[in-house]
């Protein structure tokens, strides 16, 4: 057994996602994953609605996810980049980017944010300034991305080893 003080710590942003069934399905995953946290940012819908009540839709995909992993709703994402680099986080953004090299090769310190962005947009160009490295899964295909949902699996699965 590995000691406390040995094991990683990684956390996730999801900034402006607008599909509450991605987000349902990305905390499904972190969940699977080991994911500490998640922080929810502009739009990106959260478990619960304004009112405190939980959301079925969200808790249809997720499965309760979002009862085992930590969440947090913050409305901009600078100040938790901002705070959790302050905090010795590496920030991965995962995204395509002429400065991208291929997600296989991201090695997670002890301490990683990975941060997905829009479904159309991606992460602002702002957000990948701050980002310590870009990782991009490669198309081979005709499409030129996948459902974010999707790709928070593979790059999570595959950068955490898995």
């Amino acid at each position: 057994m590995k000691k406390t003080e040995d094991k990683k710590e990684t956390r996730l942003i999801l900034h402006n996602i607008r599909s509450v069934h991605n987000v349902g399905s990305i905390f499904r995953t972190a969940d699977a994953a080991g994911i500490s946290k998640v922080y929810l940012t502009g739009y990106t819908p959260t478990p619960t609605d304004r009112f405190g009540r939980v959301r079925k839709d969200f808790a249809k995909v997720s499965l309760g996810a979002e009862k085992s992993v930590s969440w947090e709703r913050e409305e901009g994402p600078m100040r938790v980049v901002s705070s959790l680099k302050k905090e010795g986080f590496y920030l991965v953004a995962v995204e395509q980017s002429p400065r991208a090299i291929d997600y296989k090769k991201v090695t997670l310190p002890k301490k990683a944010a990975i941060l997905f962005g829009n479904e159309t947009e991606g992460v602002s160009k702002e957000l990948l300034h701050l980002a310590d490295v870009i990782a991009e899964i490669p198309m081979q295909g005709k499409k030129e991305s996948l459902n974010v949902s999707v790709s928070a699996g593979i790059a999570l699965f595959r950068m955490l080893h898995i």
